[in-house]
C-alpha cells in the first residue's frame, strides 16, 4: 500500500502581511506628501513617487509603501528599521508565486536594491543569519534619516489604511491607481486636478492620470462629482470640471471653503452627478 504524504501548511502572502500589520499596532501608514510632490517653490516639482510611475515598477511601490506601514518603532541602534527573513519578505512582497524559494529571495534582494537607488531605504543582512534588516530614510530621497511624520514635527503627511492590503486591494490596483491614490490622498475633499497640468506638478502623463482616476472609480474608492464654475474667457461665460472625493476608508481631509464669488458648484445634495469616469 502505498504510504500517503501530507503537505505542510504554509503561510500565504496575505496572512504574512497580515501578521506584520497586527505586530505595526497601528491601522494606517504615514507617508510624507514629499514623497507625492515637492513644494511650490520648487522648479521641478515631481517627485520619488513619479520614479516607480515613469519606470512602471508597481511592485517595488507596492513593497515600499508596505515597508513604511510595518516600520512602526525606532531604536537607538538600527533607526526606523524593520528585520525579517528573505522568505518572509519574499511573502510579503509577493514574490512567492510560480517561483522558487531562492528565486523569490533574489526578487526581494532586486526589489530592495530599486528602493535604495531612489535613496528610501537601506538595507543589510546581519552578520550569521539569512535575516534581512531594511532601515527607511526621508521620504524625499534627501538620504536624512527617517523620522515618523506627526511625531514632533510640522511636515505634511498623508495617511493610508491599512484596509488597503487588508482588502486585497494593493495587489488589484494597477500602477496609475495606485500613484493616483496616493495623489488625491493629498488633497482635500472635492479637490480639482487638471490632468494637463500632471507632468509640471507630478511628473507623469495626463493619460496616466485618467486611466488612474477612471480605475479608481471603478473600484469604488473614489468618486468623480461634476460641477460647473464661472469662466469669463470662455463663450458661455461657464466651464465644466471635475471634483473627485475619496471614499470611506480613504476619506481625504475636510475641503477647503471657496468664495462664492468665483464658483458657482452644483451640490451633491442639489443635484451634483457622481459618475465613474
Amino acid at each position: 500500500m502505498k504510504q500517503q504524504t501530507s503537505q505542510k501548511p504554509v503561510a500565504s502572502p496575505a496572512e504574512t502581511r497580515e501578521a506584520l500589520l497586527e505586530r505595526a499596532a497601528r491601522d494606517f501608514a504615514p507617508i510624507r506628501r514629499a514623497f507625492v510632490q515637492k513644494k511650490r517653490d520648487e522648479a521641478d516639482r515631481s517627485s520619488r513617487l513619479a520614479e516607480f510611475v515613469t519606470n512602471g515598477d508597481v511592485r517595488g511601490l507596492r513593497a515600499y509603501l508596505f515597508i513604511v506601514a510595518v516600520t512602526s518603532a525606532e531604536t537607538a541602534e538600527s533607526g526606523w528599521s524593520t528585520t525579517l527573513p528573505g522568505g518572509v519578505w519574499a511573502r510579503a512582497f509577493g514574490t512567492t508565486e510560480n517561483a522558487t524559494p531562492a528565486s523569490a529571495r533574489t526578487a526581494v534582494t532586486k526589489v530592495l536594491k530599486r528602493l535604495e537607488e531612489r535613496r528610501l531605504i537601506t538595507y543589510e543582512r546581519p552578520k550569521g543569519t539569512w535575516d534581512i534588516q531594511v532601515t527607511l530614510l526621508r521620504e524625499d530621497g534627501s538620504l536624512d534619516p527617517y523620522t515618523r511624520p506627526g511625531n514632533q514635527n510640522r511636515d505634511a503627511y498623508l495617511k493610508i489604511p491599512f484596509e488597503l492590503w487588508r482588502t486585497g486591494l494593493i495587489d488589484k490596483l494597477s500602477l496609475p491607481a495606485l500613484a493616483m491614490l496616493l495623489t488625491a490622498s493629498c488633497e482635500p475633499a472635492f479637490f480639482e486636478l487638471p490632468t494637463e497640468r500632471m507632468k509640471e506638478w507630478y511628473g507623469w502623463s495626463p493619460d496616466t492620470a485618467e486611466r488612474g482616476f477612471r480605475e479608481l472609480a471603478k473600484e469604488g474608492v473614489l468618486q468623480v462629482h461634476k460641477a460647473y464654475i464661472t469662466a469669463p474667457l470662455s463663450p458661455t461665460g461657464t466651464a465644466e470640471v471635475n471634483r473627485y472625493v475619496l471614499l470611506d476608508p480613504f476619506i481625504a481631509r475636510p475641503a477647503r471653503k471657496k468664495a462664492a464669488s468665483t464658483e458657482n458648484a452644483i451640490e451633491a445634495s442639489g443635484g451634483a452627478e457622481a459618475i465613474g469616469l
